[in-house]
């Protein structure tokens, strides 16, 4: 006859016991993780689920009921946006003109000052890029005064039909091209910044080697340095645009009162929440409609944003 089994030894049975708990209790852990996360999560998209609600219930629909309600049960409608986009339309295309032209100059002209203050030495160049820096850390308000009163005192108009012959343009074309003067000047040190954080990372050994063969200085950046400069590009260029799409302070002290024919989709959105009555609905949806560009922006270059971020 064959012998029973012999029973497992104690020290076994404990150690698979440990282990069985062990991993019970990763799996408890990982559950309280997850519910910890969504938590966050919905909390902070709590105000984007009730704001988006709001957007599409009517006056009635939105006094009746809690705002994180969505519109299921009648009041719903898309009067709002309608009137939301109608009423800030002209915005969006002054904003468009303004942070398009702004953006690309920032960025272009940061790249080129960062490619010539890091990857080429030449004398009093550290004290140049301590100026770049501490425009970093110059204060919006510190600037306003002088601002306002420059371009008061400065007719564009005139000085660009001065400088280059043109006919002399708009008023609205003039204010829209003073704020473009304004936000390249202010975010050419952060593009310079990120630049030369990036350009301090390429191979010195190509660069000289392309010297050696003898290209000139603007070659070098035409064709080695620009190319390579892609994903850096795609992170300034969408935090520039970013920025420069939700300014309102540079908007409110540089445009005429009100803005006028130039305001662009910050003022506009601005003006919207004005007045004795309030709608709610309207206000709502004229955010989605003046946030929008920016998201898109990051949904179709998000991608290369983080590429840039992680290589930088």
């Amino acid at each position: 006859m064959s012998s029973p089994p012999a029973a497992p030894a104690p020290e076994n049975r404990t150690r698979r016991e440990e282990i069985a708990n062990a991993i019970r209790n990763a799996g408890r852990r990982r559950v309280g993780l997850y519910v910890v996360l969504f938590g966050l999560v919905g909390f902070y998209l709590a105000p984007l689920e009730a704001g988006l609600m709001t957007a599409f219930k009517s006056t009635e629909a939105f006094n009746k009921t809690p705002p994180f309600l969505p519109p299921i049960f009648g009041g719903f409608t898309v009067e709002p946006w309608v009137i939301a986009f109608n009423e800030m339309a002209n915005s969006l295309i002054n904003s468009m003109l303004l942070a398009v032209p702004a953006t690309v100059l920032s960025a272009g002209l940061g790249s080129i000052a960062a490619y010539g203050l890091t990857t080429i030495d030449w004398k009093y160049q550290m004290p140049i890029v301590a100026l770049f820096v501490a425009g970093i850390f110059i204060p919006y308000q510190a600037v306003l005064v002088p601002l306002s009163r420059l371009f008061a005192i400065v007719n564009t108009q005139e000085l660009l039909s001065f400088l280059w012959g043109l006919p002399l343009m708009h008023d609205h074309y003039a204010s829209i091209i003073n704020l473009i003067i304004t936000h390249v000047a202010y975010g050419i040190p952060i593009t310079f910044l990120l630049f030369r954080g990036y350009y301090r990372t390429l191979s010195d050994e190509m660069i000289e080697a392309a010297r050696l063969d003898g290209a000139s200085v603007f070659s070098i950046y035409r064709n080695i340095v620009l190319p390579l400069s892609t994903s850096m590009f795609a992170v300034t260029l969408i935090y520039q645009f970013t920025q420069i799409w939700n300014d309102l302070l540079f908007a409110l002290v540089i445009l005429p009162a009100g803005g006028g024919a130039a305001a662009p989709v910050t003022v506009a959105l601005n003006s919207l929440t004005g007045g004795i009555i309030q709608s709610f609905n309207t206000q709502m949806a004229g955010a989605f409609v003046a946030a929008l560009p920016t998201l898109l922006v990051y949904v179709l270059f998000g991608e290369q944003f983080a590429e840039g971020v992680a290589g930088s």
